[in-house]
């Protein structure tokens, strides 16, 4: 008998331990793709606040790859060169009184597409080779650039000479490479800008929306965020319809540029971002607040690769998304290419997005960002007019 009890004692702390290991196991997040758009490869910005060069070039390859089939390297340094410059001026129209900084946005190589082309990456230096590096690496360039842009300013001259042009350029040119006026490409000799008119794409047809409440619904506005400084319009359209032109245009097979907050403990170093419910999420993790937040980034992501599929998520409301914009919770600091939808096995829906920080993480340089993460922490999105099912009614 006594045998006995403790053969089943065993048997039940046999299968106790099989179910917590099978609860282990379904922990894991486990994702199926439902939809994917055709990308080019994840690049890696290094050490440079150009992550807005690279996810557009990265989104016009793909809108190239989806009109023509044809895939393309384009020249993220060449974007660069010209937009500081352009920021530098607008930098002295301002007096000073703008930032001037690695960091832009989408519209901003736009706008570089529009007035100066593009090139292909084999047309301009290997971004980094000009140091002797192999990535892009802006501390020592950014070092220099920024104090002279500032001195021109501060110089106290009546009359600012012209000259300071031809000193930023040679900075500009020094680290980033010179941008050429003709190069060859696949055997056909271009301009910048004959080789962007050659792409298939029609640079006007992109459009900026966003969801905010200081401003009208239905309305274009500019969106007070640092980094935009060419204040350039979006559409404004509630949070809803905001997420369903994201899925729309997935859908038909159109990838999205992104523009948002990348600061939030949901955003993982190893691929992955949920709106995480901080409260439960501490319960859930045996952490107070206090705890919590004295965790490093690493250890944070560490547990929620814990919780897996179970880490609770704030509901996204459009008063939320105001709060944090207006307490400058939510900032706007990273650009990405949202390219396709996937979804775990407790039927979470995810977007894919394609990073610029290398083929790191779990995924190789792809993170799966939830939908509630990405309506919680959007500043912008710019997709192609097409991708509308229905255009935006202006008031």
């Amino acid at each position: 008998m006594k045998r006995t009890i403790i053969l089943l004692t065993c048997m039940a702390m046999a299968v106790m331990s099989a179910n917590a290991q099978e609860t282990k196991k379904d922990d894991a997040i486990v994702f199926t793709t439902i939809k994917e758009n055709a990308i080019t490869p994840v690049k890696n910005q290094n050490r440079s606040g150009t992550c807005w060069a690279y996810a557009s070039m990265g989104y016009f390859e793909s809108e190239i790859l989806r009109k023509t089939g044809k895939t393309y390297d384009l020249s993220e340094m060449f974007v660069a060169n010209k937009d500081y410059m352009d920021c530098a001026i607008f930098h002295l129209r301002m007096h000073g009184e703008s930032r001037f900084s690695e960091g832009g946005s989408v519209t901003d190589a736009l706008e570089v597409a529009r007035n100066y082309g593009l090139c292909p990456e084999n047309a301009m230096a290997a971004p980094g080779s000009l140091t002797g590096d192999t990535l892009a690496n802006f501390t020592e360039f950014f070092s220099l650039l920024e104090p002279y842009v500032a001195s021109v300013v501060k110089s106290g001259e009546k009359k600012i000479s012209p000259q300071w042009k031809v000193g930023m350029q040679g900075i500009l040119d020094a680290y980033l490479g010179e941008c050429p006026q003709s190069f060859a490409y696949q055997g056909k000799n271009y301009t910048p800008q004959t080789f962007a008119q050659s792409l298939g794409l029609n640079f006007n047809d992109y459009i900026s929306v966003t969801s905010f409440t200081h401003h009208p619904f239905y309305t274009r506005f500019a969106i007070e965020a640092p980094y935009k400084w060419r204040h350039s319009l979006s559409y404004n359209v509630p949070m809803d319809e905001m997420m369903r032109i994201i899925d729309d245009a997935i859908n038909a097979g159109y990838t999205v540029a992104w523009g948002g907050d990348v600061s939030e403990d949901g955003f993982t170093r190893t691929g992955l971002a949920l709106a995480c419910d901080l409260g439960r999420v501490q319960d859930l993790t045996g952490s107070d607040a206090a705890r919590w937040l004295r965790l490093t980034s690493t250890e944070k992501s560490s547990q929620l690769k814990k919780l897996g599929a179970g880490v609770p998520e704030i509901t996204p409301t459009q008063e939320r998304r105001q709060e944090r914009f207006d307490s400058h919770e939510m900032t706007y600091d990273h650009v990405m290419l949202i390219y396709g939808i996937a979804r775990d096995q407790n039927g979470r829906e995810y977007y894919k997005v394609k990073n610029s920080w290398g083929k790191t993480g779990d995924y190789d340089g792809i993170w799966y960002m939830s939908k509630n993460y990405i309506a919680d922490n959007t500043i912008y999105v710019v997709i192609n007019k097409s991708a509308l099912r229905q255009p935006i009614q202006e008031r």
